[in-house]
């Protein structure tokens, strides 16, 4: 590859960056409050099991929130769903994922 092709493609790249830029940042924004809200709920199962309402008080996050959060950790492995406790299942961090 020519030293004109690599220069024209690195312009073309820092062109695309800036052109992205605002996508970029709220991708990242975004990724950065997923990965918060994750952490809140696996702390809030550090000591035991708890049902969605419990976690979602604990963690303050809204129970829809919590709800679409541990269904994904239970499709993923990070959760276990546990003995129901009254109207809801308890979830506890599955033993790979401590």
């Amino acid at each position: 590859m020519s030293d004109d092709k690599k220069k024209s493609d690195k312009e073309a790249l820092k062109e695309l960056r800036r052109q992205r830029k605002s996508s970029i940042d709220r991708a990242r924004k975004t990724i950065k409050a997923q990965n918060k809200a994750i952490k809140a709920i696996r702390q809030a199962l550090q000591e035991g099991a708890k049902t969605v309402p419990e976690i979602a008080q604990e963690s303050q996050l809204a129970t829809s929130e919590v709800l679409l959060y541990i269904a994904t950790l239970k499709k993923y492995g990070t959760v276990a769903e546990g003995a129901k406790d009254g109207d809801y299942f308890k979830y506890e961090l599955a033993g790979n994922s401590i």
